[in-house]
Formats: C-alpha cells, structure tokens, sequence
C-alpha cells in the first residue's frame, strides 16, 4: 500500500519508539508486553492526535484554509495538538469545548490543555454537555465563509477517513518495526474513543493481511455502539484507500467495561494503575 499519493505534513517524530515492558510482564506473570510510544511523537506534548494531524492539515493546506475548526471536551488532547499544529503553520484556529462534566472547577476549566491551547493563541468556546458539537462547528464555518474567511473543519479526535489515514501508516510502521526484531506479535490492544486511531489500524492491519487481534479499550460509548461506529470508519478509510474491505463487522472488537462517570473523571482502577 502506497500512501505516499495522499498528501501529507511531516511533522511527527517517527518512527515511534517500540519498547519491551518488562517489569510489568513479570508483575503480571506474563505475558510478554510491548508498548508502542505514541506519546512520543513531538507536537505539543506527543500524542496519538499527531498522526492524523499530518494528512488532515495536509488536506486543510491543499484547500486553501486560512482557519482550522474543531472541536472536543474540555481538556480535549486532540484540540492542544490541532492548536499547536495550526500556530506552526500560522493558521488561526478555532476550539469549540464541550464541557461534558459539568464542573465549574476553575482548575479544570482553565489549566492544563485549556491553559495549552490558549498559549497556542487558539480562539476557545465553550459549550454545554449534551450540545450538537458537530452542528455547532458548522454554524461557525458558515458565519466565517459569509464573512470571507475559508474554514476548514477538522472533526473531533481527527477521526475522518483522512485522519484515520495516519494509523493505517502507524499499523505499517509497527509491523515493520517487529519484522526487523523478529517479534510475533499475537495481540494489540489500545484505548478507542472518536474511532480514527482503531479505524486506521484495522484498516492497515487488514490491507496487510497481519492476522493480529486489534481490541479497543472504549473510554466512552456503549460496546456496540463502539464496534459499529469503528466498522463504519473503517470501510469508508479501506475504500478511500483501495484496499478493498478485508474485514467483516465481527473482526471490530471494543471492550466497554472501563467506561467511567464522565470525561476526565478519575476511576478508581484508573487511580490503582497510576
């Protein structure tokens, strides 16, 4: 699969180290885990947004934007990086934050990514849980274009068929990187929220025939609901690749059993592990 014909930014540190964790394996009697840095992949504080940041603002620039529009929860990863990558490409950027928590704790509302995305000179607004955030974002490219502007929207956590374009390349960089240590990988397991990171790599994996399990550990909707949102991404990236769909609905595997009260809120699981 050649994805070098899709545009694209390079700004991401890549390749992403691939790590053995050995005292965990041996904490947990096995078995043997890798783990993928992901953190560690340069914009704003690394993050698994960058990847998808790369085709996306690729798309924005070959269509003239002259603003990028998003939107995610307050203390949204996706939109720091989406801040800081339109401030390096000298792009005004507008953050539309859900408050899906409801908490008027000042710390929470304006420290951390808020306080980030400000430094980033990011133009933030803030809405109310339960709110039409990807009507909302329309309704703000409308007024922009009609006032001469040329938005471009990118959707939340990047997860589109061009955003997920950046894990069908991270499924290609892992799978070398294990080749070259001849390391059988048996499982992959990774944290599945708007869908593009799980999209882009069962895409990938499929379109290289790596018969490896992919389950996403969901950190908000319901196990269905997940699986049938992650299907549905899934088949729009392989076609809009042309790799054809080398995948069925019951390959998708989410697990929703960790699903806490609300975004950003601590579990007591969560809490354990740190």
């Amino acid at each position: 699969m050649h994805l070098a014909k899709f545009p694209r930014l390079h700004f991401a540190h890549l390749p992403t180290p691939l790590e053995p964790m050995g005292n965990l394996s041996r904490f947990l009697g096995g078995p043997e885990i890798w783990i993928k840095r992901d953190d560690c992949t340069g914009l704003a504080g690394g993050g698994n947004k960058t990847r998808k940041l790369e085709f996306l603002m690729a798309d924005a620039t070959n269509q003239n934007a002259d603003m990028i529009i998003t939107q995610g929860a307050v203390q949204s990863n996706h939109c720091r990086q989406t801040a800081a990558i339109a401030a390096k490409l000298q792009l005004e950027c507008h953050l539309l934050l859900e408050n899906r928590t409801g908490s008027k704790d000042p710390d929470f509302l304006n420290n951390g990514n808020v306080l980030l995305d400000e430094v980033y000179n990011a133009k933030l607004m803030e809405y109310p849980a339960g709110t039409d955030m990807n009507a909302e974002m329309q309704r703000l490219a409308e007024e922009l274009k009609a006032a001469g502007r040329k938005p471009y929207i990118i959707p939340g956590g990047g997860s589109n068929h061009i955003g997920a374009l950046g894990y069908v390349n991270a499924a290609f960089e892992l799978i070398s990187q294990c080749n070259e240590r001849s390391l059988k990988i048996d499982h992959i397991v990774h944290a599945t929220g708007s869908t593009g990171t799980q999209a882009g790599l069962a895409t990938g994996l499929a379109a290289m025939h790596a018969d490896i399990n992919l389950l996403g550990i969901s950190v908000r909707a319901p196990k269905d609901a997940q699986e049938e949102n992650v299907f549905k991404l899934a088949s729009a990236t392989a076609d809009y690749i042309g790799s054809g769909r080398s995948f069925s609905r019951d390959q998708i595997h989410a697990n929703s059993d960790y699903v806490g009260e609300g975004y950003g809120l601590p579990t007591d699981g969560m809490i354990e592990a740190v």
